[in-house]
């Protein structure tokens, strides 16, 4: 019987090819992207591997008068649930980028993207209850993964670009970037997220030294836009689908809260000088969900923006 020379031929192409898919998933610290929702090129290791930046998963809180580590211009997270209020000061999140919170029953995800300056809150939905640090990132943001699923999530986006729940959105909640003295001053009562969080860690240093000031940025973007300084401040939000930034030097030409029209609906931007600090209520005084986030890091994920100028 004559031998079928192209058989084995063809065995080790397929071989090939699924031990380069196998490396390739080792490469990206574990994680085998299938068919991601994003450009895979844009898919870049952080430098950590899988966990090598540890999210808090049991979070200690301590008063707000025991916070003797935090200064009054020192950056918090806060975030009010049910009267409830905490504070996530950014010296530790620099450190973990993820914290995994309940209140009173509520699971909540806090994650701060130190490259990005994105602080974001998120209510996840069943099969998902806990994050931790893919050492993945798309357009310099950090990509989470969840616990149960092994998706990955990419931060600004708020959705799944990977995985089992690939497309699945994340709820956002509101969440105040602002400075300690302005939070404590608001929420008297807030407890503050403890440097006890279980790692030997030095929360008076920042990791990423003065990259906030820095022109630079570390990793490939999918677009960009030279008409501010890739680390301006700028308060994002989303409108009926419609994308617009508040860049803090426009923002600082105005002497009155801007009220404007977005998509329809009537927004007001009250924005905090000394704070360096800005939050967006609709026509009732309500939170809107909005981010502060670096240039950069807003233009790559909505190259469509719109951009407020003062008038």
């Amino acid at each position: 019987m004559k031998k079928n020379i192209l058989l084995p031929a063809l065995l080790g192409i397929l071989l090939y090819f699924v031990n380069v898919r196998v490396l390739m998933a080792i490469t990206m610290n574990g994680f085998d992207l299938d068919e991601p929702l994003v450009a895979e090129e844009l898919i870049k290791r952080g430098g950590p591997p899988r966990d090598g930046i540890p999210s808090i998963d049991e979070p200690r809180f301590i008063a707000a008068a025991e916070a003797h580590f935090l200064k009054a211009d020192d950056r918090v997270l806060g975030l009010v649930i049910k009267n409830e209020a905490r504070a996530y000061p950014l010296a530790i999140l620099n450190w973990h980028e993820i914290v995994n919170d309940e209140f009173t029953g509520l699971t909540v995800i806090i994650s701060f993207c130190p490259l990005c300056g994105t602080g974001m809150a998120f209510e996840p939905e069943p099969p998902v209850r806990e994050f931790g640090v893919s050492g993945l990132l798309y357009n310099s943001d950090v990509l989470l993964y969840d616990r149960e699923t092994g998706s990955l999530w990419s931060q600004i986006m708020a959705k799944a670009i990977n995985g089992p729940l690939k497309g699945r959105s994340l709820k956002q909640l509101p969440l105040t970037h602002t400075s300690w003295q302005d939070w404590k001053i608001q929420y008297p009562d807030s407890r503050v997220l403890s440097t006890n969080t279980g790692f030997k860690r030095d929360y008076s240093k920042s990791p990423y030294g003065g990259y906030e000031k820095s022109n630079q940025i570390f990793f490939p973007v999918s677009a960009s836009d030279q008409r501010f300084h890739n680390k301006e401040w700028v308060l994002g939000v989303n409108i009926g689908g419609i994308y617009k930034a508040y860049p803090f030097s426009e923002l600082e030409k105005t002497t009155h809260p801007v009220k404007e029209y977005v998509s329809g609906q009537l927004i007001e931007v009250i924005f905090d000088r000394e704070n360096k600090t800005a939050r967006v209520l609709d026509e009732q005084g309500r939170d809107i969900n909005s981010v502060m986030a670096y240039w950069f890091a807003w233009y790559a994920f909505h190259p469509d923006t719109e951009v407020f100028q003062a008038p």
